[in-house]
Parts: C-alpha cells; structure tokens; sequence
C-alpha cells in the first residue's frame, strides 16, 4: 500500500498517451489505462486501437509498470459525464484504495511530476484511514488552445484540476467534493490543441458534450497568430471563464515546458494558494465519514 498508482482513461485519443505516460513513469509504482471491452466512449459510439500502439507500449514499458484494466465502462441508461465519473470510480477501486490514486488524462501532460509526488508524499499519514480523511489535491492546467504552423496558441490564466485522492467518492468526474489542497504543480493540457477533425470527434464524444456554447468552434477555427489578441471569451462551455490567448512561438515540449516555468503571467500568487488552502482547511475542518449518494449509484460494482 502507499503507492504511487496512476490511472489513464484510454479511448479514441489513446496515441496522446505516448506524450503524458512517459512523464510519471519513473516514479509511478503502476500505470493503469482503463479500456472499455468493447471499445465505446462514454457516448457509446466505437473506436478501434492501431496494433502499432500496443507495440509501442511493450517497447517502452521496460519496468512492467503499466497494466491495461478492461472493463463495461458504458451504460446506455445514464449520461455522458456520469458515464465519466463512473468509470474513475472503478478505475480508482482497481489501483486500490489504501494508495494515493492520481488520474490524468491522455491529453494531460505532467511538467514536474517528481515535485507534485514529493508534495503528496507529506501528507501519507491520510493513507491510513482514507474513509474518515478524504482529501484532494488540485493543480493548474496550462491550457494549450490551438496548434498553428510555427507555434501554439494557449489561455493566459491557468485553471485548476483536481489531480489525486486518497478515497476516491468521487461525485463528478475527478471532484469528490472534500478538502482540496492547491499547490503550484502545472499540467499542459492539450485538450483542445488537435486539428479540427479531431477537436468535432471529441466534442461528439465528450462528457459535457451537451454544455457546449455554439460560437466556440467558429472562434477556434479562426484563431491565428495574427489576430489572437482580438478573440476574447473562448471557452467552450461559459466562454467568458477563457478571456484571452497568448501565443508561444514553438511546439517543443522541452520548449514549451521553460516557457511555462518562466512566464510570471502563467504564476500562481502564493498569497492566493494559502487563502484557498486556508479556507479549504476551514470547510472541511470536521471528520466526517463520506456521503456519497449520486443517482447513478447503482450502476458502481461493490
């Protein structure tokens, strides 16, 4: 127990794996990538797996860390995002609770992982009694917008994810709703930087598939390097939550990773993380066992 278990959700993206596997595998006890038996998403349409990714996998798993966890992840009877937050409970239960379970996305890519997991590591103590000290702990995506032909475009003001638990209860998606702890680990997101065949697949496909605004797309499509500083509110759910673009001049990662590290404007005040831890320890200052009773309940595996 007290491991380091890592768990992806593999589906139509699953060659972006190849980019946010190899930046926890050294540190990561497991790897899990959970797989639905018959190949649906959460919308239940199918998608097929190249041979040539499972080559890959063998290739470069040399410590026998990454394991492939097959499961029904898709029950026509409840929505897209349920669907979601169902199968990162079973994937948790797979990785055992006991360990700190993190979850990413296959478009989810680590820049210091070995910081993120020292931070868990002083807070093990909540390993032993997960149930009665349920605890969360977010970062902040680097949310990479669109790539162009020299470079990328990205949002310049990071939003927070939740990364790891401890007891996984969860209500949606990743969100178990007890005491988060906010630390300055970033994430580069690349959720959305896909070419526009990929970018409708996934919007199809997605857990809030149906939240999405309409004028996101158009703005995606027409989004340069020439005119970014005029297209405001682009998030495709409540646009304004995205304000404005930035533009970084490569598609390096190592590149891109130090321009990260260095832009003070993609920096988290240290003021701002203690208020929010502050008053997260404030909420949630009373044990409490769990109660976790979503409508979907019944479709989770004992």
């Amino acid at each position: 127990m007290k491991k380091i278990q890592v768990g992806f959700l593999m589906s139509y993206d699953y060659d972006l794996l190849k980019k946010s596997i190899p930046p926890v595998y050294n540190l990561a006890d497991n790897i899990y990538l959970a797989l639905d038996h018959k190949k649906r998403t959460w919308s239940g349409n199918n998608f097929e797996v190249d041979s040539s990714f499972y080559d890959w996998l063998k290739t470069f798993d040399t410590e026998n860390k990454i394991i492939i966890y097959e499961d029904d992840f898709y029950v026509s009877e409840i929505s897209t995002i349920e669907n979601d937050t169902r199968e990162r409970h079973l994937l948790a239960l797979k990785m055992g609770i006991g360990n700190w379970l993190i979850q990413v996305d296959s478009d989810e890519i680590f820049i210091d992982f070995e910081k993120f997991v020292n931070r868990l590591r002083k807070y093990d103590s909540y390993l032993i009694n997960p149930e009665r000290h349920p605890i969360q702990f977010a970062g902040f995506h680097i949310n990479v917008y669109k790539y162009l032909d020299e470079g990328l475009l990205y949002i310049n003001q990071p939003t927070k994810l939740i990364l790891a638990t401890n007891y996984p209860n969860y209500h949606c998606a990743k969100n178990t709703r007890e005491r988060i702890v906010y630390n300055e680990d970033f994430i580069l997101h690349e959720g959305l930087a896909r070419t526009e065949q990929e970018l409708k697949l996934k919007l199809a496909n997605w857990g809030h598939k149906q939240d999405v605004n309409t004028s996101f797309l158009e703005k995606w499509k027409r989004a340069d390097k020439d005119n970014y500083k005029t297209i405001k509110n682009v998030f495709y759910l409540e646009p304004e939550i995205w304000k404005e673009l930035g533009y970084f001049p490569s598609k390096s990662l190592s590149e891109l990773k130090k321009m990260v590290e260095n832009d003070a404007s993609l920096k988290i005040p240290k003021m701002k993380l203690f208020f929010r831890n502050f008053g997260q320890w404030f909420k949630h200052s009373k044990i409490m066992k769990p109660n976790y009773t979503p409508k979907f309940k019944k479709y989770f595996k004992k």
